[in-house]
């Protein structure tokens, strides 16, 4: 059974296939494919959300699919029942299950007994979903025609705030497997943690970031600038200190200037102007947040088109 629960859980080819396939599906969106046809598919939370929710819904339902939308409260999880005796329940009932969760190992217990793909909202560890929509929304612009992956080889990428986060951690992982560098700038404390090193590895993939607590270095020369909220959920009892720690690393109009002039600037939303950036810069016309956040529909409807190809 053929999961999506990591950036390179599709190799660099059918990575390829998968952008085209997104740029098909938003060029024809309103005729586009349907691989879904008579399918279930659930949308299991554990997490409360917007961009993923909404997306994945839509996306089962143009894809031809039935989408069956799951809080883990309301389910018998919530209760206390294994995740091998629910996987294998939700294997009888559904085509492929869609987890946005807390634990990576919460995914990764679910792929190991379920008898269907499993797609990776989102864990604690990273968003590889988000990734691809980064990829595939980067990819229109350096290469719209061909969505060429060769064109991200050697881009740079600043990624400020909290490197140890989810999102750092898939920045990181992508940025190995497409060949492109990446800076983090961050707070002391809150460097990449030994999780995502023993991933790279794990892949054969080389520990080719850098990290620093210089965020004017990570800037010099970037042809991306990415950033993520200061407290992400599950973090709010400590909102307070991380505020005060990250406060260096928000996103200015100053430091954007750092950046090559056709830089641009990207968020995976929400976005809290005044905390990690700027009004001044989510306005600029260098973001692209809201290109980025429809992209999620297009690339997430791809990934799920592509699972089903390879688990056909």
């Amino acid at each position: 059974m053929h999961h999506f629960l990591k950036e390179t859980d599709f190799s660099l080819e059918q990575a390829q296939q998968v952008f085209l396939l997104a740029k098909q599906f938003k060029a024809e969106r309103a005729s586009s494919a349907q691989p879904l046809s008579t399918q279930s598919w659930g949308l299991l939370f554990y997490k409360s959300s917007t961009r993923t929710r909404i997306s994945f819904e839509v996306g089962v339902h143009e894809l031809g699919g039935h989408p069956v939308v799951l809080n883990s409260q309301n389910t018998q999880i919530g209760r206390g029942e294994t995740i091998e005796d629910t996987a294998k329940v939700m294997s009888r009932y559904l085509h492929g299950l869609v987890i946005r969760t807390f634990a990576h190992s919460i995914i990764e217990d679910f792929a190991a007994h379920a008898s269907m793909p499993i797609v990776n909202g989102l864990t604690d560890f990273n968003h590889p979903c988000q990734l691809y929509t980064d990829i595939f929304t980067l990819l229109e612009r350096y290469s719209p025609d061909d969505m060429d992956i060769e064109t991200l080889k050697g881009k740079k990428v600043a990624f400020l705030g909290d490197c140890a986060s989810n999102m750092a951690n898939s920045w990181i992982h992508t940025a190995a497997m497409f060949g492109m560098e990446i800076v983090l700038a961050g707070p002391e404390g809150f460097e990449p943690g030994s999780e995502i090193d023993e991933a790279l590895k794990a892949d054969g993939l080389e520990l080719n970031y850098t990290f620093t607590t210089d965020p004017t270095a990570a800037f010099q020369d970037a042809d991306v600038i990415y950033t993520d909220v200061w407290v992400s959920m599950g973090d709010e009892a400590e909102a307070e200190k991380r505020k005060a720690e990250m406060a260096p690393y928000q996103v200015t109009r100053e430091l954007l200037a750092l950046a090559k002039s056709e830089a641009y600037f990207m968020h995976c939303l929400p976005a809290h102007a005044g905390e990690e950036v700027s009004q001044e810069v989510l306005d600029s016309p260098q973001s692209i947040i809201f290109d980025e956040a429809e992209n999620r529909l297009h690339a997430q409807k791809a990934i799920m088109a592509k699972l089903v190809e390879l688990n056909a």
